[in-house]
């Protein structure tokens, strides 16, 4: 088994990362803490999260063995994980992490369980990464929404951590309490500037979890303008559950509230800290002020409620046009009829299991490209367009994306009125 694979779950979290077009235009480099929401079973019973830190100046010779990034590269993802074969941590390149693809024109416009699965195994495979929890280095993106917290550093600083880090035993040191995901993205982001990030001994009872994390960071940056600080969030890829909000550990304990309630019954002391707990760190918003990342263009600003609303009723109305000349088919029902596939220049697509010639680009690179009937993939950019104007608080979306996805729509359904066209031309022939 190699030395990449088995990662287990982690108590709590942190994932970092930011386009490397973005950074590009920079002339510093950065680390950036990503306060990553939780799901599955996480999401319903702890929802404290998982951590990693975005060194955009940094790269891996291995997974296990740093060195400065080259011209054209985009850093890693850097994360403490258990039951990594004795391993410590590893670093990730930024879009797999994110995505489980190397390039933005390959990323999903719509990504369902068994596609991500694929696009997981194939990315593994490729670069000698197994073991049975291995899918948690890779396509972060599919399964939650990501909160980013970007300082900046300098090239002596990212040399520095470098050596220390090569320089150190890399051996499993996870503990529940003390040495989890979080203390060791607290230990990265100290080491630029130091007491940046601290416990709180109210709210999280003194273990480090992200939430407090990406709090304490956002309040030191506020007395050290020498930061930089830069927020900002990655939506979940559309498509599957959508992930939870991120709390804390207290927090936590009294939003389970069939464990809660026979607690306060019982210890009404604890009223008292869960009261104090709310006001010194509950009501910290990760979103306030954040732009949008988006994985071929960098930071954006976020859809307004205006722009939001347009957008709902414009994709409404091409829909009820549609519907009005010929139905659409069932976008989730045609999916699990579909196996996924790579084309020829390595981009993900769906082939219909029944019908082997009828393909659908999956993602921008090939969604026209591929010859699939126009009304397929009308429905999966209605599908897309559906799941990113839900109404949420902040908007997970940028206009620019929105206008991009909708641009694309418009296209298909020129496409095809056409065929229709020239269908109704050929039987009057």
């Amino acid at each position: 088994m190699s030395l990449h694979s088995k990662l287990g779950k982690c108590f709590v979290l942190f994932a970092a990362a930011v386009f490397s077009g973005f950074f590009s235009k920079s002339a510093h480099a950065q680390a950036t803490l990503l306060l990553e929401e939780p799901y599955s079973y996480d999401g319903t019973f702890a929802g404290t999260g998982h951590a990693a830190v975005y060194l955009s100046r940094i790269c891996a010779e291995s997974p296990t063995l740093l060195r400065r990034c080259g011209p054209g590269e985009t850093g890693v993802v850097i994360s403490r994980y258990h039951h990594l074969e004795g391993r410590d941590w590893v670093a990730v390149p930024l879009l797999p992490y994110l995505y489980a693809v190397e390039r933005p024109g390959e990323v999903p416009l719509y990504a369902d369980a068994k596609l991500v699965s694929f696009l997981r195994r194939q990315y593994l495979e490729k670069n000698d990464i197994s073991g049975l929890d291995a899918y948690q280095v890779v396509g972060s993106a599919y399964d939650r929404t990501t909160y980013g917290f970007r300082i900046e550093t300098t090239p002596e600083q990212d040399d520095a951590l470098i050596r220390k880090l090569n320089a150190e035993t890399n051996r499993e040191a996870y503990a529940l309490l003390n040495r989890n995901c979080a203390d060791f993205a607290k230990q990265i982001i100290d080491f630029y500037y130091p007491h940046a990030v601290h416990r709180s001994i109210i709210a999280d009872l003194a273990v480090m979890t992200p939430k407090q994390a990406a709090k304490s960071l956002a309040h030191s940056a506020k007395h050290h303008p020498q930061m930089k600080l830069t927020t900002f969030l990655i939506p979940q890829v559309p498509g599957l559950k959508r992930s939870k909000p991120v709390h804390g550990v207290l927090e936590s304990l009294v939003l389970a509230k069939k464990y809660v309630t026979p607690v306060l019954l019982f210890h009404p002391v604890l009223v008292v800290g869960v009261e104090a707990a709310y006001w010194t760190g509950w009501r910290f918003d990760p979103a306030k002020g954040a732009s949008i990342f988006d994985p071929a263009r960098g930071l954006e600003t976020p859809l307004t409620a205006g722009q939001r609303t347009w957008y709902e009723k414009s994709v409404a109305a091409m829909k009820r046009e549609n519907v009005d000349s010929e139905p659409l088919p069932n976008w989730r029902e045609f999916v699990s009829k579909t196996e996924p596939q790579l084309d020829a220049a390595g981009q993900p697509f769906l082939r219909a299991r029944e019908d082997a010639t009828t393909q659908i680009g999956i993602c921008r690179d090939n969604a026209l490209r591929i010859s699939a009937p126009p009304q397929l993939v009308e429905g999966l950019l209605f599908a897309r367009l559906e799941q990113e104007l839900k109404s949420k608080k902040p908007a997970h979306a940028s206009e620019q994306q929105i206008q991009s996805d909708f641009n694309l729509l418009q296209q298909v359904t020129k496409s095809r009125e056409a065929s229709l066209a020239a269908a109704v031309v050929a039987g009057t022939e």
